[in-house]
């Protein structure tokens, strides 16, 4: 019986002649109904991530006005944000680091196995490289829109985040920052993976897939696959220097924030 083994062999192929004509590829022609039928539902979607720390108490914060614990937050954010993105925002910044690496497209990861035990391995290897170098051009853009969201924090949102969970900074971030990050990056990954052949037939065969529910509508498109990836990686390095500071306040810039984070443990 077909399965979704089948629609993997069909990508191995695509692949693997990355100079084939794009007219020559027709799923239609490939897959009928009754195979539809069978190959079962589309790829399961991705869960976000959420915090299983305990609050902060928020007694220790009664020593302290509110213009210090904003100005102290402020602080602390912007020196974690800046160094997210220097973390990243250089060679082998995602593709060096294991936790933010781009990896293939859950959909291509079974042709990658496939096409390495065919001694075509270099075709997938040059796309995560490529991936990856696009994210790392894109990822200095956000340095500015994550200060101008610290500027913008107000009394309330810095009590949330001071009495929150390891994230709570990180989820503002992204709350307040995701949607123009995404416009930020994505022209910058466009141009990037314009001169990537197997990226443009990637884009071919995957956006007829996803009408078929063989692929994650989300990944049918490299750009917003890489675009998606990227933005994890920066707020998953920014997640974890909130969660260095919590932990250890002498590692915050300043003696009032380090004094705020003090009185928070």
């Amino acid at each position: 019986m077909l399965n979704r083994y089948f629609f993997h062999s069909i990508l191995v192929a695509c692949l693997a002649l990355p100079m084939f004509p794009a007219n020559a590829l027709d799923l239609g022609d490939l897959v009928n109904k009754d195979t539809l039928d069978k190959l079962g539902n589309s790829l399961p979607q991705g869960t976000s991530q959420t915090s299983s720390a305990e609050p902060s108490s928020s007694a220790g914060l009664a020593n302290f006005s509110n213009k210090d614990q904003v100005g102290s937050l402020r602080q602390a954010l912007t020196q974690g944000a800046e160094m997210a993105v220097t973390s990243l925002a250089k060679e082998n910044g995602f593709l060096g680091n294991d936790k933010v690496r781009i990896p293939l497209p859950e959909n291509l990861q079974k042709a990658d196995s496939l096409l390495h035990q065919l001694g075509m391995g270099s075709y997938t290897d040059d796309l995560i490289t490529s991936m990856n170098r696009a994210a790392e051009a894109a990822v200095p853009e956000a340095k500015n829109l994550l200060v101008g969201a610290v500027k913008k924090m107000t009394v309330e949102d810095a009590r949330g985040i001071l009495t929150g969970g390891n994230d709570a900074a990180t989820q503002y971030f992204r709350k307040n920052t995701e949607s123009a990050l995404t416009d930020k990056f994505k022209p910058i990954v466009n141009k990037s993976m314009q001169k990537v052949k197997l990226a443009e037939k990637y884009d071919q065969f995957a956006g007829k897939a996803a009408n078929f529910g063989l692929v994650d509508q989300r990944d049918a498109k490299l750009d917003d696959y890489i675009t998606r990836k990227a933005m994890d990686g920066l707020f998953l390095m920014m997640a974890e220097q909130e969660k260095a500071i919590r932990e250890n306040p002498a590692l915050a810039v300043g003696s009032l924030a380090q004094k705020v984070f003090s009185a928070l443990r």
